[in-house]
């Protein structure tokens, strides 16, 4: 099946390309960037050897969903959806630090937790809790980017003390954050899910601050089934959730934790359909809409054109 794993496109006015992990951002004349969403899919800040059909779409169009719920809350970077796995809009000056929150003992914190360590970026973590188990507020605990390798935790305090962001600048991100949060845990229970955590990235805009990249999709958020997540927990079962969470695992399973000398192994196609199927199940969970494949037979084509029948507007 075909899928979107590298892209080489030449927009009109197109001065530059970055590879992201999962993403391909052009720039373009007049600040304006076009983010193609590939299939290729990460963990343990590794990009899998193969591409998850329909991922691309899934995460562009849930991304678009949620940009579109927030924009009173904070502005962001988008524009337009020209094609199912693009998205056009401004272009910000990254904000080094991405905030992550979360509202449950779930992920890289609880792995920290079940190490012994009761705080995490600079941030308390009560005594007594078990995995997934419900934080009594949700907690912040930013990260630095890395140019390469994983992303560090870092503190609020050491933030602001090494100038990473200014106080006012950094204090604003974090009451963004905070309402993101809020409205995406909001959305979520009304499609039956639990937003466990997640990250947002900012940028800056003439000295404005802009939401940028994606929201709440799976890539960057963690999802539970709110029904029987009680009993789950009383039980001290795993959760059902709906993240890129199981890939990590079944990564685990296979000997690999991005660690060094570890090799990735080979994905049978099965799997692949069973991940394409997790992405498919979350956007109509989440988003209550049946999901509509995009014709896939000439994807690079079709994006050139929908791209440039766009610009052709602005």
């Amino acid at each position: 099946m075909n899928t979107i794993k590298n892209t080489n496109f030449q927009f009109p006015g197109q001065v530059s390309v970055y590879n992201g992990k999962v993403r391909d951002v052009y720039t373009l004349e007049n600040d304006l960037v076009v983010m193609v969403a590939s299939d290729r899919i990460s963990a343990f800040d590794h990009i899998l050897p193969k591409g998850i059909p329909y991922k691309g779409q899934v995460l562009n169009q849930i991304a678009t969903i949620f940009l579109d719920a927030t924009k009173d809350i904070v502005p962001n970077w988008l524009m337009a959806s020209p094609d199912p796995t693009v998205s056009v809009g401004l272009k910000c000056e990254p904000i080094r630090v991405e905030m992550v929150i979360r509202g449950y003992l779930s992920g890289h914190a609880a792995r920290e937790y079940k190490a012994g360590r009761r705080t995490i970026c600079g941030v308390e973590m009560p005594e007594g809790m078990k995995e997934n188990d419900h934080f009594p507020d949700p907690i912040i605990t930013p990260t630095l980017k890395a140019d390469a390798g994983h992303d560090e935790d870092i503190s609020r305090e050491e933030i602001i003390a090494n100038n990473y962001v200014p106080k006012d600048i950094y204090e604003q991100l974090e009451a963004y954050t905070r309402a993101l949060f809020q409205r995406g845990t909001e959305m979520a229970k009304e499609r039956g899910l639990l937003l466990v955590d997640t990250k947002y990235e900012f940028g800056l805009k003439d000295g404005k601050i802009y939401l940028i990249d994606e929201i709440h999709t799976p890539d960057s958020s963690r999802y539970f089934y709110a029904d029987g997540y009680e009993e789950r927990q009383a039980k001290g079962e795993d959760q059902k959730q709906l993240s890129k969470e199981f890939v990590r695992q079944w990564l685990i399973e296979n000997g690999f934790q991005g660690l060094e000398g570890q090799t990735i192994p080979d994905m049978p196609e099965d799997f692949v359909n069973l991940v394409t199927a997790r992405y498919i199940e979350l956007f109509e969970k989440i988003s209550g809409r049946k999901f509509e494949k995009a014709d896939n037979n000439n994807i690079t084509e079709r994006i050139q054109k929908n791209v440039e029948t766009y610009l052709n507007t602005l």
